[in-house]
């Protein structure tokens, strides 16, 4: 597979290395942007029990083995080989491995335990002995495991895993609290759903690396983590490439276990050569980069990265991208499976899912209530596919819901700010953990609170404060509007509308658009949800316990009301840009532009047609009410037969 994009004619520039070095199915290394040659794959069949009374401390009290898992996939899903979705707050995981790769020429040595994600806390042994322990349900935690090592024979880890399918103070997203999925809310996963893996290093070792372009000055920011041993005499070179071409090979003195650096690349200012060097959907240029450790000589450690030269905005009322209103047309993703939930099913599904929202039309998806496996984050970085980050919720506001939601919130910032794709973050939705906004001044602080956060940590990208209604500060004025009538959708965000009235007197979900004291400041506006047409499969019989905010009873009529929808929502001219309830059907959802086996419902490129408002007409005839002159469809029928769907 190909970058997507030409480059620009005569552009002596080669396609980004990057796609080729990654391109790894089911062993995909699981942190694309800090790869090392030396790791172990501890996905796989792992023993496993339930302990439901929460009766096990540590391993030995492990009495029987009852089940035998597929890590990474938790137990409530069929991949997993168990398929339970009963209450099991408590369950235990173990298997054996070898270090079977060769030592590292380098001694001493330490071995790093990785995971990708447990949920929600998690306790770890190897070979009996405690090793270290995590909370939270999304984000990556890794453990030194050197000292315990046994110096013959294979090794042994132990993971307890502890998640209350009823604590709505914690991170949960669409995880259900209830015996059976109801209402938006799905199947809960209980335990480890990211791939664990071992890696040996060096005793002196690159711990972290960060990345951050700065368009103004052709330069990139670069930083880099020490961890480990002795501190002294050390050294970091980073080398920096696009296909052939040598952008940058600097060579930087260790102070304190880290640097800080920005990296000026060679800028003649011709708009060409810029062009060709920057990240965008249309042309994803990945800089490819080596970053390695010495000390005196001697290197010590190497990873694989990669960056890019973009930037991301608001200006006035428009989002920019490389310094140019840029029109963002999202959908909306969940990112369930059928059989493996929350889990990817593998990194071909992952690749899979951003080419179809590609090929449907869309420049970006919103991943509502999920941080997304970072193996999707990279090939959203490769094809060129803009992500906004929105943080699970918690439901209920409390002392401990507001400890959690902060420590994992960063953690999650902290892991994915590198990646180029990403181009908002979302820490609150719809008021969720934050129901009484509009009368609790704490509700307020916590929203305004971390969105200072967001800002503080990255304060190169735009911050959505609360996704929806009944914003307080932010950077973009999301709106949720269910209303499948085009024509009120026109109306209501038509020209003919004031910005104050529409503040002030609409409320598509019920509530206010801004909060009292927090009125319109020209931010640009957004419609962040809409949408929502349920259509199933003829011969679906679960059909009558699916549900959506609107429902087509075939095809053409599916196709005829979501061309309608885009149609009208394109051309409302106070909007910069919109986001599409749904990519996929998801459990009793089903108002998914594809079934959740990632099957379309009607042809793609009449999807994508209508994304963009150019709608292929459907054999649908029943008279509708006319959309006004100015989101005219440009169907080739009459008018009137394209509103009030």
């Amino acid at each position: 597979m190909k970058l997507l994009g030409r480059p620009l004619e005569n552009d002596p520039l080669s396609e980004s290395s990057t796609i080729a070095r990654f391109r790894q199915l089911e062993t995909g290394y699981p942190r694309p942007q800090f790869q090392r040659a030396n790791w172990l794959n501890l996905n796989g069949p792992w023993r496993f029990a339930y302990d439901d009374a929460g009766q096990w401390l540590q391993p030995a009290d492990v009495d029987t083995w009852t089940h035998t898992i597929e890590v990474p996939f938790a137990p409530e899903s069929q991949r997993s080989g168990i398929g339970d979705q009963g209450f099991h707050p408590n369950c235990w995981y173990e298997r054996d491995f070898d270090l079977d790769q060769p030592p590292l020429a380098i001694q001493p040595e330490r071995v790093l335990l990785h995971f990708g994600a447990v949920d929600y806390c998690a306790r770890v042994w190897v070979n009996d002995q405690f090793v270290g322990e995590h909370q939270g349900g999304h984000t990556p935690f890794k453990l030194d495991i050197t000292s315990v090592l046994s110096a013959e024979g294979p090794q042994k880890v132990t993971v307890w895993a502890q998640d209350d399918p009823h604590d709505l103070a914690k991170p949960r997203g669409k995880q259900d609290w209830q015996l059976e999925a109801h209402s938006i809310w799905y199947p809960r996963t209980t335990g480890i759903w990211q791939t664990v893996w071992v890696e040996r290093v060096a005793e002196t070792y690159l711990e972290k690396i960060c990345w951050a372009p700065h368009f103004e000055r052709w330069e990139i920011g670069f930083e880099a983590f020490v961890a480990g041993g002795q501190n002294q005499d050390l050294q970091i070179k980073v080398r920096l490439m696009v296909g052939d071409r040598l952008l940058a090979n600097d060579l930087y003195e260790v102070v304190n276990n880290e640097i800080h650096r920005r990296i000026a690349l060679s800028d003649p200012g011709i708009d060409d050569y810029r062009n060709a060097l920057l990240w965008s959907p249309e042309k994803p240029t990945l800089i490819d980069a080596q970053v390695q450790l010495w000390r005196n000589g001697q290197l010590l450690d190497e990873v694989k990265s990669y960056t890019a030269m973009r930037t991301v905005g608001v200006q006035r009322d428009r989002f920019m991208l490389n310094g140019h209103p840029y029109y963002l047309r999202l959908v909306l993703d969940q990112g369930y499976w059928a059989d493996t939930m929350l889990t990817p099913p593998s990194d071909e599904a992952l690749c899979q899912d951003v080419e179809l929202i590609k090929r449907m039309g869309f420049n970006g998806v919103r991943k509502h209530q999920k941080i997304e496996d970072p193996r999707f984050l990279y090939w959203a970085d490769v094809m060129g596919l803009l992500v906004w980050e929105e943080m699970p919720s918690a439901y209920r506001f409390t002392p401990k819901a507001v400890e959690r939601i902060t420590r994992e919130w960063t953690e999650a910032i902290e892991r994915d700010s590198s990646h180029p794709c990403i181009v908002a973050w979302v820490p609150f939705n719809e008021s969720w953990g934050v129901p009484n906004l509009t009368e609790t001044p704490a509700h307020r602080y916590y929203v305004q609170a971390l969105y200072y956060l967001t800002k503080t940590l990255d304060p190169t990208r735009p911050v959505i404060g609360n996704d929806g209604w009944e914003s307080t500060t932010t950077d973009i004025l999301a709106i949720h509007d269910y209303d499948n009538n085009p024509l009120s959708l026109a109306k209501r965000y038509g020209p003919e509308v004031k910005l104050a009235d529409l503040f002030q007197t609409q409320r598509p979900g019920g509530r206010v658009l801004t909060l009292d004291g927090y009125s319109h400041q020209g931010q640009p506006i957004m419609l962040t949800e809409f949408g929502g047409i349920a259509f199933t499969r003829p011969d679906d019989e679960a059909a009558s316990n699916t549900w959506g905010y609107a429902r087509s009873g075939d095809a053409s009529d599916f196709q005829h009301r979501y061309g309608c929808l885009l149609a009208a929502v394109n051309r409302v001219e106070i909007f910069s840009g919109f986001c599409y309830t749904q990519l996929t059907d998801t459990y009793q959802e089903a108002n998914g532009l594809l079934y959740i086996d990632r099957t379309p419902k009607i042809p793609l490129d009449a999807i994508a047609s209508a994304t963009h408002g150019r709608a292929i007409p459907t054999e649908s005839t029943a008279p509708q009410t006319g959309l006004p002159p100015w989101v005219d469809p440009g169907f080739p029928r009459p008018v009137e037969q394209c509103g009030g769907c």
